[in-house]
């Protein structure tokens, strides 16, 4: 997931720290919570397999990959590569496709 926004640099996250108020943006986020207002940001993997509702070991399996890797893309530790992300995508968009091919597989390997 890249971004056409360029990375602070040093100066820029120190200036931003200083004046930040740590104590009023975590009261802040208490208050939306509560209010129901805040939302849960999946990593991409996690939610395209959770779309398929597919168990861990068959999207892995799926994709290719060992569950230790979907697990590490899933937490966030890893990033999946470039042919990964693509079937991700199409996890995420249209998620009956894996469905159907994860089928036709288990179906072929019986």
């Amino acid at each position: 997931m890249s971004s056409n926004v360029d990375p602070l640099n040093e100066k820029e996250i120190e200036a931003y720290e200083a004046k930040r108020d740590l104590a009023a943006d975590l009261l802040q986020a208490v208050k939306e919570m509560k209010a129901g207002e805040g939302c849960v940001v999946w990593p991409p993997a996690l939610a395209a397999r959770q779309e398929t509702g597919l168990s861990q070991a068959q999207f892995a399996q799926l994709l290719g990959v060992s569950v230790r890797t979907l697990q590490g893309w899933e937490q966030g530790r890893k990033q999946p590569s470039g042919a990964a992300r693509t079937l991700l995508a199409i996890a995420r968009r249209n998620p009956k496709v894996l469905r159907d091919v994860a089928e036709d597989l288990r179906s072929h390997n019986r």
